[in-house]
């Protein structure tokens, strides 16, 4: 088993206060967030419509650390230069969501992003195997994606498989939906080491009181590291 990487947590603005974005995301990265996820959806391949390139070239200016930028859309291919442009660190992509999955990755690498692979509940962690020398992190998500706030879907054996196929390669695994302290020893322990939160960090706190973010975010860490020894 190759070295563990450290646990990174990757906040959601998708739980934020959509009417302050700046304040929130200077308000989890000054409470320990490691990333800050962007959660991108076009209501099409996933229920629901977020935000555009220009939005995220406005989160932009307020990330310091990883902007790591989650694209549930299809088609993709079209929409990679703007998004890159707009800023991304990480543009993550479905597999499910087109049928040309490598000219995605590589046009994400050559746009100058690191490139992610997202991956659904239902799609086995094997449908990965041919890819993982041209991505940068894989994304298994244990919730449907189109929604925050969702019950979290034990992948736990998904994510152990997906730990042996990437073997020594420098791959992230990012978990994306119900992570809590609870669930987060879960998937750490199976071998993820980016941990996608959305309400678990947000609750109890705001950009006026954000000591609760770092709680919450010290709390998922904690129990996140304690399962991987």
């Amino acid at each position: 088993m190759p070295k563990r990487q450290d646990i990174k947590i990757a906040p959601s603005i998708l739980s934020a206060d959509f009417a302050d974005f700046g304040a929130e995301i200077r308000a989890i990265e000054s409470q320990g967030a490691d990333w800050v996820h962007v959660d991108v959806m076009d209501g099409h391949f996933v229920p629901n419509l977020t935000f555009g390139p220009p939005a995220v070239a406005a989160f932009r200016r307020h990330v310091t650390t990883v902007m790591d930028v989650h694209l549930m859309i299809a088609p993709v291919d079209p929409y990679i230069e703007a998004f890159a442009q707009a800023g991304a660190d990480i543009l993550t992509a479905h597999l499910e969501a087109g049928p040309h999955i490598h000219r995605t990755l590589q046009a994400i690498r050559a746009a100058g992003c690191k490139a992610g692979l997202a991956l659904n509940p239902g799609t086995p962690a094997e449908a990965v195997a041919p890819l993982l020398d041209m991505v940068d992190l894989v994304c298994v998500m244990t919730v449907n994606p189109g929604f925050g706030g969702q019950s979290f879907l034990d992948l736990t054996d998904k994510v152990r498989t997906l730990r042996a196929l990437i073997g020594d390669r420098p791959v992230h695994i990012e978990i994306d939906g119900g992570v809590t302290p609870d669930t987060a020893p879960l998937v750490a322990a199976a071998g993820a080491d980016v941990l996608v939160t959305g309400s678990a960090v947000f609750k109890g706190g705001s950009v006026s009181d954000p000591d609760p973010y770092g709680a919450n975010i010290r709390a998922i860490r904690k129990a996140a590291q304690g399962a991987t020894g």
